[in-house]
């Protein structure tokens, strides 16, 4: 049962605003003074968001605000955005207003593998076009990192080639910044979306999961 505490009625009136300030000055100073903005219209709410959605999805985490600079070029070291996670369902507030997504965003080399060998199977392969679909018919856009040819050793006239071209697949919907961000009805967006997306999620599950690769 969702406590007060947990409840979800939307981000903060801020929390655009202080993604686009940060977008201005991405330093140390400007998040400091406002840290508290912050934490209250944007990550408190994401930890609620997540929270309400935990019993249907599984439990989340949000993902911290610090950038990874240490090979990068750009040294900015603030996200301009809030992702929250509950493998493999993500929402993110930012500037550009609200988005909700599933799927593998991008796979490693053994998933890529397992990825293309479901693929090519006649039977899952084609299961999985219908599932995306069915998600663009609900109004999710399909993306993910792709090559730019076809995979080394693929028949050119492959009948899912489009597919097997992916190196990430996942399904996402975007709102721009509105008067629902800042209300319950974000909830209901973000609970549509996966709902969704679920049967993706659930043929990655079966056919591609996570990688069995050590973390470099």
């Amino acid at each position: 049962m969702t406590t007060s505490a947990t409840r979800f009625d939307g981000f903060g009136d801020g929390a655009v605003e202080f993604y686009d300030g940060l977008l201005a000055d991405n330093s140390k100073a400007y998040w400091t003074d406002q840290r508290e903005v912050y934490e209250a219209h944007v990550r408190a709410p994401m930890s609620a968001l997540l929270a309400e959605l935990e019993e249907e999805f599984g439990p989340g985490k949000i993902f911290r605000p610090y950038r990874d600079v240490r090979f990068a070029k750009d040294k900015s070291p603030y996200k301009t955005h809030c992702g929250g996670f509950a493998p493999p369902y993500y929402v993110q507030v930012g500037p550009d207003g609200l988005l909700a997504a599933a799927g593998y965003y991008g796979m490693a080399p053994d998933q890529v593998a397992r990825y293309r060998t479901a693929v090519d199977d006649e039977r899952r392969g084609e299961a999985l076009r219908g599932i995306l679909r069915a998600a663009e018919k609900a109004g999710l856009t399909v993306g993910g990192e792709q090559l730019r040819t076809r995979p080394k050793g693929t028949d050119p006239d492959h009948p899912r080639l489009d597919l097997l071209r992916h190196k990430g697949l996942m399904v996402a919907r975007r709102w721009p910044p509105d008067d629902a961000l800042h209300e319950r009805t974000c909830l209901d967006r973000v609970r549509r979306t996966w709902r969704a997306a679920r049967p993706l999620a659930e043929w990655l599950a079966d056919h591609v999961g996570p990688s069995e690769q050590p973390r470099r």
